[in-house]
C-alpha cells in the first residue's frame, strides 16, 4: 500500500492541573491556567495546519478537559477514544497504542501525561527539523507542550528514531486582566 501523505503524530501533554485536597490523581481537574492554555493549544494547532483525524486521550479528568477546551478551536470532528492505557503509561505502552492507528488516519493527536509523552517523543524522533527541538524536549516538556512528529510510513511499523520532530511548542493562554 502506498501512502500519499506522510503521517503526523501530535503529542500533547495535558494543560496545567489543579491539586485539590482529597481528590484522586485521576480526578484532578484543570487549574485556571490550564483552562486558559487548553484553548490556546487548539488555536496553535489550527494555525499550524494540524487538524487531527483521530484522538487518543487518557481518561483522566485533566486530559479529557484539555480535549474538551481545545477541540472547539479546531475544524472538524475527529474520532475520539479515551484509552485507559494512556493513563500512567510508559513510552513503550504509548507506542503500542499509536501503532494500532489505522493507516487511513494521517494525523493522530495523543493527549497524555508526563513523563511518558516526553519519553515517547524522544524515543521516536531520530532528528529534528530545527537543531534545538530535541534539546527543548529533553530540557522540559511542560503542560500544554505540543510535539509534532512526521512518520516514515505505516503506524504499525513505527520504531525508535524513525520519525522527525517537525516542531515543539508550548502555547499559553492570555492572562486575565486585573
Amino acid at each position: 500500500m502506498t501512502l500519499h501523505k506522510p503521517a503526523r503524530l501530535i503529542i500533547l501533554r495535558h494543560a496545567k492541573a489543579a491539586w485539590p485536597d482529597g481528590v484522586r490523581d485521576q480526578d484532578r481537574p484543570l487549574s485556571a491556567r490550564g483552562r486558559r492554555d487548553a484553548p490556546a493549544a487548539g488555536r496553535w494547532l489550527r494555525k499550524a495546519g494540524c487538524r487531527p483525524e483521530a484522538v487518543v486521550c487518557s481518561p483522566a479528568r485533566r486530559t479529557r478537559q484539555t480535549w474538551e477546551l481545545l477541540s472547539p478551536e479546531l475544524a472538524g470532528k475527529p474520532t475520539v477514544v479515551y484509552d485507559p492505557r494512556v493513563y500512567e503509561a510508559q513510552a513503550a505502552q504509548l507506542l503500542d497504542v499509536v501503532r494500532e492507528t489505522d493507516d487511513s488516519c494521517r494525523t493522530l493527536l495523543l493527549i497524555g501525561h508526563s513523563p511518558a509523552v516526553e519519553e515517547l517523543t524522544l524515543e521516536l524522533a531520530g532528528r529534528a527539523v530545527t537543531g534545538d527541538g530535541l534539546s527543548q524536549v529533553r530540557a522540559k516538556f511542560p503542560t500544554s507542550g505540543i510535539a509534532i512528529l512526521q512518520l516514515p510510513g505505516r503506524w504499525e511499523r513505527l520504531v525508535q528514531h524513525s520519525a522527525v520532530l517537525l516542531t515543539f511548542a508550548v502555547p499559553r493562554g492570555a492572562q486575565p486582566m486585573s
